[in-house]
C-alpha cells in the first residue's frame, strides 16, 4: 500500500491550516516511497513550500478560482464524464457503494467521485491494484495536468505524478477531452452556457465514458476489504 496517492490527495486539498502543516508531510511521503521520479517530486517540493508559507487567504483564492470556477479542470472525475446530468449522480451512488465494499466510509460531506477522495482510496490497495484503478482515469488525469501546465499553476506538478504512477493515458480518449472547451472564469457569459449544459460526454453521447466504466468495472472485480480510513483527505 503506497501513502503516495494520500499525500497526493492532501496536496490537492482545499488550503487550510491543517493542509499547510500537512504538505510538508505529504511531501516528506513521496520523497520517501521514491514512486515519483526526481524531476517530478522538485515540482511538488515547490507546490508543497507554496501551500506551507503562502497567504491562506491567497491560496484559497486561487484553489477555487482553478477548480471550483474552471469547470474544465474540476477535482471531481465525474464532471468530466456525466457533466451535471442525472446519470452522474447514479454513478457515484455506484462508486460510493464500491468504496463501502472495501471497508471505506466517507463523511456526509464528500462526494465519492472528488479526487483527493479516490487517492485516498487508492492509498487503502496494494500498489498494483491502486496503479491499475488509477490508470483507468489517466486520460482525465492528463488533460487537467496539460490545462494546469498551460496556465503554469504549481498544481501541474500533481498531475504529473499522477501521470507517472497511471501509465500511458489513451491517446483517442485524450485528445477527446482536450478537444473540449476549457472555459475560462473570467468569461462570464460562456461560463454561463458551459453550466447550463446537462452532460459533458467525451464520445457517443448515449454510452458514457469507457474508461471511467472500466474504472468501476475493475473495482468491483476484486472485493478483497481495504483498512478503514483514519480520517478525511478532502
Amino acid at each position: 500500500m503506497a501513502q503516495t496517492y494520500k499525500a497526493l490527495g492532501v496536496l490537492l486539498s482545499y488550503p487550510t491550516p491543517v493542509t499547510q502543516d500537512l504538505a510538508p508531510v505529504a511531501l516528506a511521503a513521496v520523497e520517501q516511497e521514491g514512486l515519483v521520479p526526481a524531476g517530478v517530486r522538485r515540482g511538488l517540493a515547490a507546490l508543497a513550500r507554496e501551500i506551507a508559507e503562502g497567504d491562506l487567504y491567497e491560496l484559497q483564492e486561487r484553489f477555487v478560482w482553478l477548480f471550483d470556477r474552471t469547470r474544465s479542470l474540476s477535482l471531481n472525475l465525474y464532471e468530466h464524464v456525466h457533466g451535471e446530468s442525472r446519470d452522474r449522480g447514479q454513478a457515484m451512488v455506484a462508486l460510493l457503494e464500491l468504496y463501502r465494499s472495501k471497508g471505506l466510509e466517507l463523511s456526509a460531506n464528500e462526494l465519492p467521485d472528488h479526487l483527493p477522495v479516490f487517492l485516498e482510496f487508492l492509498s487503502c490497495l496494494p500498489e498494483g491494484e491502486a496503479a491499475s484503478l488509477l490508470g483507468e482515469a489517466a486520460h482525465v488525469l492528463s488533460a487537467i495536468g496539460e490545462r494546469l501546465d498551460k496556465r503554469e499553476s504549481a498544481y501541474a506538478a500533481v498531475f504529473e505524478a499522477l501521470a507517472a504512477l497511471a501509465g500511458e493515458a489513451d491517446g483517442e480518449a485524450l485528445a477527446a477531452i482536450l478537444a473540449e472547451p476549457d472555459d475560462d472564469p473570467d468569461d462570464l457569459e460562456t461560463m454561463d452556457k458551459l453550466w447550463a449544459e446537462t452532460a459533458v460526454t467525451f464520445g457517443p453521447a448515449d454510452v458514457g465514458c469507457p474508461k471511467a466504466d472500466a474504472m468501476v468495472r475493475a473495482m468491483q472485480a476484486d472485493p478483497k476489504p481495504a483498512p478503514r480510513r483514519a480520517g478525511a483527505a478532502a
